[in-house]
């Protein structure tokens, strides 16, 4: 399995910035904003089998022979020097925000402050994260832990109440997303922007379940930054919460306007010949207006595509992808890092294929969201053989 980036790369975080600049010509921009997909390097012997991003920087789960975990992008090494010690002795399983690297072994759980030199972690507990969890369900991925989860911001360790058996969850910008062994979805922190799901604007203190999606099971939950993602057991994909770059594929006022203006400045002179070429008004009977959503608080159901369903999906602060069972992946919302995938910097409020892998012969199986970019998980497309 081999691991692409795209999108933001001002700290390294996808790629080295002295190789893109040879490639580019030393063009900054490049740098920057990588546009085309472009694979990552393995900074040790063992394949990469994970990737976990925040804003800055990368962390790279690797599990064939030795399993660790490399960080790259900001501070990457006084960071890797910090939790060194850790990162070469068996680590399964990592999360990383702007200031903690949480990282799971069979035996203990450690959070390392990626902005302190410390030799040791700033939060820890033993634990046997091969057995079955407290919540009466099987390993707890991270950020969920035995009793609780690792939050972005301390205190880092809350707990979560054993009723919700919780299977994975997905935390926002200032939001958390759970998704129950039973395909219930709960929500909870702020909700201004109608991320948590419950129709109104409110925030919630603790877990509420979101009763739009009451009765369908969920097997798959993903937060951005002010939207929130679930995918049914059938393979459908929910969204909701903030619309203002498109992200959760909704007509978006203000992306169309920019887009309209952008149009407008490339025609120039020729789109005003052709409107006056073009002659009369629609007719009555044939005036609309264009609806427009800038917040959705419940969830909304999105046809990504018509003919296979959704394998899997995650969201950027202003940006989502999902994977489909036939091994393509599409992207919407916010794209001026270039992290849809599509080469260009244009932003869209419609799914659209990241033909890059089609054109490589490439399926998608995995897709991650950093902030403001996208990595993608790809094997070889098996060809048939005549």
């Amino acid at each position: 399995m081999r691991w692409f980036g795209f999108g933001f790369n001002a700290f390294g975080q996808i790629c080295d910035r002295g190789r893109l600049s040879e490639a580019a010509g030393s063009d900054v921009t490049e740098e920057i904003k990588v546009l085309r997909p472009t694979e990552l390097d393995s900074c040790c012997c063992s394949k990469i089998s994970g990737v976990r991003a925040s804003w800055s920087r990368r962390a790279t789960v690797h599990e064939d022979g030795d399993s660790c975990v490399c960080v790259a992008g900001f501070d990457a090494a006084s960071s890797s020097q910090s939790c060194g010690v850790s990162l070469s002795l068996g680590c399964k399983d990592a999360s990383i925000s702007e200031q903690h690297l949480t990282l799971a072994f069979p035996d203990r759980i450690e959070s390392w402050d990626l902005q302190k030199k410390d030799k040791t972690p700033s939060w820890s507990t033993e634990t046997n994260t091969q057995s079955e969890g407290s919540s009466g369900c099987p390993l707890l991925n991270l950020p969920l832990v035995p009793g609780g989860y690792m939050a972005t911001k301390p205190p880092l360790f809350r707990s979560l109440s054993p009723h919700l058996k919780a299977k994975s969850l997905a935390l926002g910008g200032d939001h958390a997303v759970l998704l129950c062994a039973s395909g219930a979805v709960f929500t909870w922190g702020l909700g201004s922007h109608g991320q948590l799901g419950h129709g109104g604007l409110t925030s919630e203190e603790e877990p509420r379940a979101v009763e739009a999606l009451w009765g369908m099971t969920m097997s798959a939950v993903a937060a951005g930054g002010w939207h929130s993602v679930a995918i049914s057991d059938g393979g459908d994909l929910y969204l909701w919460g903030w619309n203002e770059s498109g992200q959760i594929g909704l007509p978006s006022r203000g992306l169309r306007k920019t887009m309209q203006q952008q149009s407008s400045q490339q025609a120039g002179a020729l789109c005003q010949d052709a409107d006056v070429k073009s002659g009369e008004d629609p007719q009555e009977g044939e005036k609309h207006e264009d609806v427009f959503i800038s917040i959705q608080a419940f969830p909304a159901l999105l046809d990504v595509t018509l003919s296979c369903e959704i394998r899997t999906v995650s969201c950027g602060s202003r940006h989502t992808a999902a994977v489909t069972t036939t091994g393509d992946l599409y992207t919407w919302g916010w794209g001026e890092y270039g992290q849809l995938g599509h080469q260009t910097l244009i932003s869209s409020d419609e799914p659209q294929c990241v033909e890059f892998f089609r054109e490589q012969q490439m399926r998608v199986v995995d897709v991650v969201c950093g902030t403001w970019n996208t990595f993608a998980a790809v094997i070889k497309e098996e060809v048939p053989t005549s």
